[in-house]
């Protein structure tokens, strides 16, 4: 009996992201967007049909393709890397590392939390720029 009063005590959300399945993770994104199955289909375009969507929350589906999840961070304003590391296609640490450190790579819109103009693009790469010559670091990679 205490076995099954310790685990109604639990809430809901109550596990750390970490502990949740891909599946779970991304029911509870969608429920913090308040977005429908079907709102969700629309925002990706139909790339995401509300079907799968409703299997890969069920986890009947573990591991998407990376562009299901592409799409999905788009729609739910979280870090690509983050999904990819939930779908077992990164490493947990790796995805979480990436995160963190200044050692990324790629075009400056992939990790700006939504999409930047041409001009805001050319601009954020002007910057940088800008702040390697600064530092005496050439912007190797």
């Amino acid at each position: 009996m205490a076995k099954k009063s310790a685990k109604s005590d639990k809430q809901p959300g109550a596990s750390s992201t970490s502990d949740q399945t891909l599946g779970k993770y991304l029911s509870s994104l969608r429920g913090m967007k308040k977005m429908t199955l079907r709102e969700v289909e629309d925002a990706t375009d139909k790339e995401v049909s509300n079907a799968y969507l409703s299997q890969l929350e069920n986890d009947k589906i573990a591991k998407p393709a990376p562009s299901i999840l592409h799409a999905l961070a788009a729609v739910y304003g979280q870090p690509y890397e983050k999904l990819m590391g939930k779908a077992g296609y990164l490493p947990a640490s790796s995805a979480t590392s990436a995160l963190r450190s200044g050692k990324r790579h790629g075009r400056a819109a992939t990790f700006a939390n939504e999409n930047l103009t041409d001009e805001e693009e050319e601009k954020l790469i002007e910057y940088l720029s800008f702040l390697r010559s600064r530092r005496g670091k050439g912007g190797s990679s």
